[in-house]
């Protein structure tokens, strides 16, 4: 288990999604900081960026499956070859509205993903979530 997250990472190509969705963490207080990305692409500048800063790292990462040039599974191996992974202290869900069987058995199966929810975002799947994964 981690320690309480203090900040949050969220991966939408959908610009509605991304403000719905940051609104909803936003006003469920579990957060002290939202980072926000429109791509799979953006996330992976971001986290290169801030590799070395633990402080800048997020400890979750809520992440859309289908978006354009670069989808979720495709963020999440690119992500996984980064020189210093934040994976110890970061743990990643698929947030998505896909109705794909194939995506779902996919993101439920894949080892990174810790747990696969579905748009919209629910404050109390997120709280339990976070209780579930994170030690208070």
């Amino acid at each position: 288990m981690l320690n309480n997250p203090k900040s949050v990472l969220l991966i939408d190509d959908d610009l509605v999604d991304l403000k719905i969705n940051s609104k909803i963490i936003e006003l469920s207080n579990l957060f002290d900081e939202i980072i926000t990305c429109q791509s799979g692409e953006e996330a992976l500048t971001y986290l290169r960026k801030v590799l070395n800063n633990n402080a800048k790292l997020p400890e979750l990462i809520l992440l859309d499956i289908q978006m354009p040039n670069m989808n979720g599974f495709e963020f999440l191996e690119l992500y996984n070859q980064l020189p210093k992974r934040p994976g110890d202290n970061c743990l990643i869900a698929m947030l998505s509205s896909t109705l794909d069987y194939g995506d779902i058995k996919k993101a439920e199966a894949n080892l990174h993903i810790i747990k696969f929810l579905k748009k919209p975002l629910y404050p109390t799947e997120l709280e339990d979530l976070l209780k579930k994964h994170f030690s208070n």
